[in-house]
């Protein structure tokens, strides 16, 4: 029977949508990256969106649970984000959200593009 709950389990996502100062996106991309580096146990994966020309952005973290998420707070991951507040505009909308659907191409995104 676990097997089956197990194959019920679905991921969660953090899902930080804000706005970083004028020319402060490329600065905070790199502290994203360096804050990724730093997640460990349960961690699925990450997107850092841009819309295009401007310093508006979305991130997306992948989590095996919510547990997993709140564990990866170390202190080198909260150091990256302290840097990384003062280049935000405003303060960024942050949710977690279950993933209810997750479907794949066999290409892969960089082929399609």
């Amino acid at each position: 029977m676990s097997d089956f709950q197990d194959f019920l389990k679905r991921q969660f996502a953090y899902v930080a949508i804000g706005e970083f100062k004028p020319g402060k996106f490329e600065e905070a991309q790199q502290l994203y990256e360096q804050a990724v580096a730093t997640y460990g146990e349960g961690f699925q994966g990450s997107y850092l969106l841009q819309e295009p020309g401007t310093d508006r952005g979305i991130a997306i973290i992948f989590w095996e649970s919510a547990s997993d998420m709140e564990a990866s707070h170390t202190e080198a991951h909260e150091q990256l984000m302290k840097k990384m507040a003062p280049l935000f505009a405003s303060h960024p909308q942050t949710s977690l959200c279950e993933v209810v659907c997750n479907i794949q191409t066999e290409q892969p995104v960089a082929e399609l593009v």
